[in-house]
């Protein structure tokens, strides 16, 4: 596969798991500095790694997910616990990889993450359809 290749598939992936709105304002903000940047991620993270065979979305949006517990990222944390829903994750597989984040990663990460998703449910539930 060619890097043209890699990057539209990647974008298709992007697109289908963080939704057009996003990856719209993502695109929307490129300018000289960050642009290799967002090349970088449609290629390799969303055309290389998110389109292998070898795990089903569902089950790389729930890993994703607890990755972003242990690494403390809040705002990836919450765009993940969003497209995660994309990925047909429910609420209780989300509340039970969270509880296994609170042995592996600690209590007072997870109870953030238990904060920050029940703020993503509740915007969620408040958007228009």
């Amino acid at each position: 596969m060619d890097e043209r290749e890699r990057y539209d598939k990647g974008l298709s992936v992007r697109r289908a798991v963080l939704g057009d709105a996003h990856v719209d304002r993502s695109l929307a903000r490129r300018d000289a500095f960050n642009e290799e940047f967002q090349e970088l991620i449609t290629r390799y993270a969303w055309g290389e790694i998110w389109t292998r065979p070898g795990l089903p979305r569902h089950t790389r949006s729930l890993i994703t997910v607890a990755m972003m517990v242990a690494l403390n990222r809040t705002d990836e944390f919450r765009l993940h616990v969003r497209a995660a829903f994309n990925n047909g994750v429910t609420r209780d597989q989300l509340k039970e990889v969270l509880l296994q984040t609170a042995i592996y990663c600690g209590v007072p990460a997870a109870n953030t993450a238990f904060l920050l998703a029940e703020e993503v449910f509740a915007q969620m539930e408040q958007a228009p359809r």
